[in-house]
């Protein structure tokens, strides 16, 4: 028995919502209705105190490993959304032809996790806000466990605790704004991050309301900053 899915109307989108960004100097854009949008991502990727963890990693592991390391994740994490859109559209057959053993590995054990999905809204929906000014792409808009959420599917090669999952946190409540705002009769009730690792374990990350309100809060203050930052960028 597949996924079933909810109808909505799709004609108050812009019509060139579903078309995929383009990379400006560093920066993700997505062009909704004539205007230049960040990517959530992008404002979330320069994050000053995020970009010096990470600079401090790739030194202390060293260039060479960690280029390797980052577009080993890439690719991990690329095949493994693969195969969660296939299995929830209903077209698992487009999935027969992979064969790399650790996506389709973390795909297994996060299969329990999918099965607490219902009522598919959207999977790789483009989003946009036009009050926050940004926009992006959610993994999935659906019920889970009977909540109306925001689900974002991560990969990882250990368990990793909430201070490494700060961004996730925030990515996930910006995209609740923006379907809320495009779609106001549906209330997001929690933001799920699901996170398959390496080690054999998946990791749940479920936040309500409350919790889902104060990362909003978090993502608009980075938004703000990085709007000041770039503020040369947008004015050209």
């Amino acid at each position: 028995m597949g996924y079933s899915y909810v109808k909505r109307d799709e004609s108050v989108l812009p019509k060139n919502l579903g078309k995929k960004g383009k990379n400006i100097d560093g920066v993700r854009i997505y062009e909704i209705g004539g205007v230049n949008m960040p990517s959530v991502t992008s404002i979330l990727g320069a994050i000053p105190e995020r970009k010096v963890k990470i600079q401090a990693w790739r030194e202390a592991v060293g260039e060479k490993m960690a280029n390797y390391i980052s577009a080993a994740a890439v690719s991990r994490g690329k095949t493994l959304h693969t195969l969660i859109e296939n299995h929830l559209k209903n077209e698992p057959e487009k999935s027969e032809k992979i064969t790399a053993i650790e996506p389709l590995g973390m795909f297994r054990i996060m299969q329990p996790y999918l099965n607490r999905i219902d009522n598919i809204h959207g999977v790789e929906e483009f989003l946009y806000s036009k009050e926050m000014g940004v926009a992006g792409q959610c993994d999935c808009i659906a019920e889970y466990k009977g909540k109306l959420s925001i689900i974002d599917f991560k990969s990882s090669s250990k368990q990793r605790d909430a201070d490494y999952n700060y961004s996730n946190f925030l990515q996930t409540s910006a995209y609740a704004k923006m379907y809320e705002e495009i779609y106001p009769q549906h209330k997001i009730e929690q933001t799920v991050v699901l996170t398959a690792c390496a080690d054999g374990w998946v990791q749940e990350w479920q936040h309500g309301r409350e919790k889902l309100e104060a990362h909003q809060e978090l993502f608009y203050s980075h938004a703000l900053d990085f709007f000041k930052r770039t503020e040369e960028f947008w004015n050209k």
